[in-house]
């Protein structure tokens, strides 16, 4: 664990301020730049030193075999890989004939900022080169909320003292060398020069390449071109299979200055041709130089201005955890804005860690703040699921099963998970999908969507559920040998999350089948079917231990033997990379939360008693060896009473990559983590839950927070909340709302609001955790 600041705590940004280049990869992620679509590493301009060089397309992957000791039926014969694409980030500069680099002549200064609301990194260099020479090097850097296809990068040097004969390189590299992976299973597999080079032409101040994957067969163009201003330069161009270089040679009197606005473009189709492929990203070129980086920049303001007006969370008491909370938000835009018809990986495209794999993260954690801060990347997401429908509907027949069974882990649409316990057993994921469908359609009201793409993934889902599952001797539906959010316990009978999953799934498709009869009925829905997932979902198996007093993670789950945490040392964890799977599947240890998130989604299903102990018993078996889980766990903390462990969740989610708690973020962000954070505050301390279409709300602030607020887009309005001590007040922005508080039905008036009193919550025993695996309480905010 850093013990040490990485960042100075500021409310709107990041900023590094030296460099330390044993924490690069870290920085790298940490200043990612991405709008959903493109994503660039947050590496230095000139390409060196660096950690892991990075630059990602949304849904750009290539192929790689699946060896496997011994064979069996249904599982996948080829895994999905995230590859690195053209890197067009790279600005070379030579001064008096030596390069410009960290590593060699002396750094006077060196500042790197992430501004959450320009949506750019800034940088700035003070340079003496080995000979003497000092330069001041700014560069601005942005990925276009805007004009999607379109990076760009303003880069500027000045002679400092005396003059100086400087050369900037600017450059396209395609198959970049990587560094080789590490042990860790989560970290991508090495796929060494993915691309074979198509095309290529230089002309001026514009390059275009074209390369496609030799396995894959997805075809990717990157294109740059320039404006130039300063004394004279002096330009010449360059491009051959794998680079393209544009160079600008100028003499600077001392305080002169060379400017380059560098503009690039990215493309890829799986079905067009070479010259379609290049003809769109030179289209998208030329837009983005007639736009010029001034109003490029301006726009990209504007869509951070909007996104912030109705997205933003605002607390009064920790600074730090206030930065946390807006790099968190910014960073999950960032996955999910500009998307469109691809998926949200769980590292978003800030790394290649999981090989760039989306897994049920997107739906359970992403796309709940999605919903409700920008709920246009929500539907983009369940419409990429919806575009693999035919994928999923194979591996269903594939498996014997009916409906569709959603790949564990995909980039395209196919799993790509070799260990199918793991894998193809977590079920849920077709749930997570249904659940997210039904949020969107009751949050956005759009039934539109509903009656097309969300009808048909309820569906199948439910169809799924049907063929899985059967009624036992007594008539009670059970889902048997399945894997639930916990990936310690595996091929489980009546995973106690999979099963209220399930049942919602089948009685939201029942529903949406009866709202709309003639698209159902083109899907081959009849009303037996329907009232065979009715009956299903009412029979629903839910296990209870009545000795215990709480409900079994799955049937069977609390009669294992517990783990010896007593004599698990720090070093042993995670479990997973030093105890084989076999041992921790028959013991009761929890890598992540999952009964414990099932009482969050679920909160009519359980009593508070049920509640409180369920939480304390499994609070002591829970390692977090998951980043998904401190989020979870603080929400149900909050719920119980737990308001202090519920604040240090928090900061062990917001802190999770700023403070590289899991030392991996070199790997890429953890997204679903970051959007915990905002689940943390929102459904934590603001108690949102959501009961059918109705928003209800039982607050409550831990002491370390004088305020907190947040809002909420529903339909065409936007509910803002703001919460003391003393009050919640609930004010709309549009039409009015009717909300539930603490129980109470309020209706919120248009453009108006309503204040009603906070709850007190009796203090309760702070409950005990595994040896060793307490989260670190929060110390007092860095100045």
């Amino acid at each position: 664990m850093i013990e040490q600041p990485a960042f100075t705590v500021e409310p709107w940004g990041v900023r590094e301020i030296g460099i330390d280049l044993d924490r690069i990869a870290q920085m790298e992620s940490v200043f990612a730049l991405s709008n959903g679509h493109i994503g660039w590493r947050g590496n230095l301009d000139e390409g060196e030193p660096h950690g892991l060089p990075g630059s990602y397309l949304s849904g750009v992957y290539e192929v790689r075999p699946l060896p496997y000791a011994e064979a069996g039926y249904g599982y996948p014969e080829s895994g999905q890989t995230v590859v690195n694409v053209t890197n067009g980030k790279i600005i070379r500069l030579l001064v008096d004939d030596e390069p410009f680099d960290v590593r060699y002549g002396q750094v006077a200064s060196h500042d790197v900022e992430l501004d959450f609301r320009a949506g750019v990194v800034r940088r700035t260099v003070d340079w003496i080169s080995p000979a003497g020479q000092q330069v001041r090097i700014s560069s601005t850097r942005m990925v276009s909320f805007v004009q999607r296809a379109i990076a760009a990068v303003r880069y500027e040097v000045e002679a400092v003292g005396a003059p100086a004969r400087v050369v900037v390189q600017s450059e396209l590299v395609a198959n970049e060398q990587l560094p080789a992976a590490g042990g860790d299973p989560r970290v991508a597999a090495a796929i060494t020069t993915p691309w074979q080079a198509e095309a290529h032409s230089s002309n001026g101040t514009r390059v275009n390449l074209v390369h496609a994957t030799k396995r894959s067969g997805l075809r990717m163009a990157a294109a740059m071109d320039h404006v130039i201003e300063g004394p004279g330069p002096k330009i010449t161009s360059e491009a051959s299979d794998d680079l393209g270089r544009v160079a600008v040679t100028a003499e600077l009197a001392a305080g002169e200055r060379l400017t380059v606005v560098k503009f690039v473009a990215y493309g890829w189709s799986a079905e067009r041709s070479v010259p379609a492929v290049r003809d769109q990203v030179d289209a998208a070129l030329t837009l983005a130089v007639h736009t010029g980086w001034d109003r490029l920049a301006a726009d990209q303001r504007s869509y951070l201005d909007d996104f912030w007006s109705h997205g933003d969370v605002d607390l009064e008491g920790d600074t730090e955890i206030q930065q946390a909370v807006r790099f968190a938000l910014f960073h999950v835009l960032q996955a999910g804005a500009r998307a469109e018809g691809r998926a949200i990986a769980a590292k978003g495209l800030t790394g290649p860690g999981y090989d760039g794999h989306a897994f049920w993260d997107s739906e359970t954690y992403v796309l709940p703040m999605l919903t409700y801060t920008s709920p246009s990347a929500a539907k983009f997401a369940l419409a990429w699921r919806h575009s693999t429908l035919p994928a999923a509907r194979e591996r269903a027949r594939q498996l014997g099963l009916r409906g569709a069974a959603f790949p564990w882990r995909t980039i395209g649409g196919e799993e790509c998970s070799g260990y199918w316990p793991a894998g193809t057993a977590a079920f849920h994921i077709g749930a997570d999908i249904a659940d997210a469908v039904v949020r969107y359609v009751c949050t956005t009201g759009d039934r539109e969507f509903e009656a097309t793409v969300g009808l048909e993934l309820l569906v199948e889902t439910a169809r799924l559920w049907r063929s899985l599952g059967h009624h036992d001797a007594h008539g009670a539906f059970r889902i048997d040998g399945v894997t639930g959010p916990d990936e310690y316990s595996a091929v489980a009978d009546n995973n106690v999350f999979t099963n209220l999953m399930a049942r919602q799934n089948l009685q939201a498709a029942a529903a949406a089948a009866e709202r709309h009869v003639d698209p159902a009925r083109r899907l081959g829905v009849d009303d037996e079917e329907m009232a065979s997932w009715r009956d299903a979902a009412d029979k629903m198996t839910v296990p209870y231990d009545a000795d215990l007093g709480v409900h079994p993670q799955a049937e069977g789950f609390t009669a294992h033997e517990t783990w010896d945490f007593e004599h698990t040392p720090a070093a042993k964890y995670p479990l997973l990379l030093h105890f084989p799977y076999f041992d921790l599947y028959r013991k009761q240890v929890v890598k992540q939360a999952d009964l414990v998130l099932a009482m969050q989604l679920f909160p009519d299903e359980f009593t508070a008693e049920e509640k409180a102990r369920n939480f304390g018993y499994y609070e002591r078996i829970t390692v977090r060896d998951s980043s998904l889980s401190a989020c979870c766990q603080a929400v149900i903390a909050a719920e119980v009473g737990h308001l202090d462990l519920a604040y240090d969740y928090l900061g062990e989610a917001a802190l999770m990559d700023l403070d590289d708690l899991e030392h991996n973020t070199r790997d890429g962000l953890h997204i679903a983590s970051l959007a915990g954070v905002w689940m943390v505050l929102v459904a934590g301390f603001g108690g949102l839950r959501r009961r059918g279409d109705h928003l209800c709300f039982a607050p409550r602030l831990p002491e370390a927070l004088s305020s907190l607020r947040f809002a909420l887009t529903v339909g065409k309005a936007c509910l803002h909340v703001r919460l003391t001590p003393q009050e919640a007040e609930y004010s709309m922005e549009g039409e009015s709302i009717t909300v539930w508080h603490e129980g109470e039905q309020i209706e919120v008036p248009a453009d108006g609001s309503v204040r009603r009193p906070m709850a007190s919550l009796p203090a309760l025993p702070r409950p005990t955790q595994p040896h060793g695996r307490a989260p670190r309480q929060r110390r007092p905010p860095r100045n």
